[in-house]
């Protein structure tokens, strides 16, 4: 059984980081060293425990085009995650024109 969990476009969850919530990037290594969201948290979603997240503050998952993130969304929420998938992953921030930290500059 999955958790509906609700999807914030790239401007909803920038809105939400700039009020405290965690942008969570559950990429992997390579693509995180590629290009990340400045302040984001990186965990690997092979790697996710959603018992280690804390539940503080409301998560903005987030992957390269939101397929990865709305299963780790999916999970957090069913572990009591107060969480949110970012729509468009990573690809969509950047056509957005919002800023990105990038290898090598």
């Amino acid at each position: 059984m999955t958790t509906a969990v609700r999807t914030v476009d790239v401007h909803e969850a920038r809105r939400l980081a700039d009020q405290g919530a965690v942008l969570l990037d559950v990429r992997e290594d390579d693509e995180w060293a590629q290009a990340h969201i400045d302040g984001a948290t990186h965990v690997p979603l092979g790697t996710l425990d959603p018992a280690a997240v804390g539940r503080d503050r409301l998560v903005v998952a987030v992957c390269r085009s939101g397929n990865r993130s709305g299963r780790a969304a999916e999970a957090l929420a069913g572990a009591g995650v107060d969480v949110v998938n970012m729509t468009g992953g990573v690809l969509a921030w950047a056509e957005a024109g919002l800023p990105l930290v990038v290898a090598g500059e």
